[in-house]
């Protein structure tokens, strides 16, 4: 193909381009829609220790000390904390991880995600 014929061919794509219906900002709406968003939490029960459930704030979802323990109380006071928002594959790993550790260890500690 002739460099005449590349420029040409060219020309014809870039004006079937901007002919077509779909308009530029049509594909940056698409680009930057925001991943759904989820927040993971503990729930209370009657045989999970406070000492296990600041253990699991720290290491799954490294709070400090202080923020695990507010999150704890938070749980024992209200029924169930909020230990972070996450997009939906990192929440649903969080999640898992948390009932592994549990199961491990003997606790029923419960531990689910919403929809922000």
């Amino acid at each position: 193909m002739t460099f005449s014929q590349k420029l040409l061919a060219l020309e014809t794509m870039t004006k079937e381009l901007t002919q077509s219906h779909v308009s530029a900002q049509s594909f940056a709406d698409d680009e930057l829609k925001e991943p759904r968003r989820f927040k993971v939490l503990l729930h209370n029960d009657d045989y999970t220790t406070m000492d296990f459930v600041i253990h699991v704030l720290k290491k799954v979802f490294n709070k400090t000390e202080g923020e695990a323990m507010q999150i704890m109380m938070n749980v024992h006071k209200n029924g169930t904390g909020v230990c972070g928002v996450y997009t939906a594959e990192v929440a649903e790993t969080k999640v898992i991880t948390v009932k592994n550790l549990a199961r491990k260890e003997g606790y029923p500690l419960k531990c689910t995600m919403e929809e922000v």
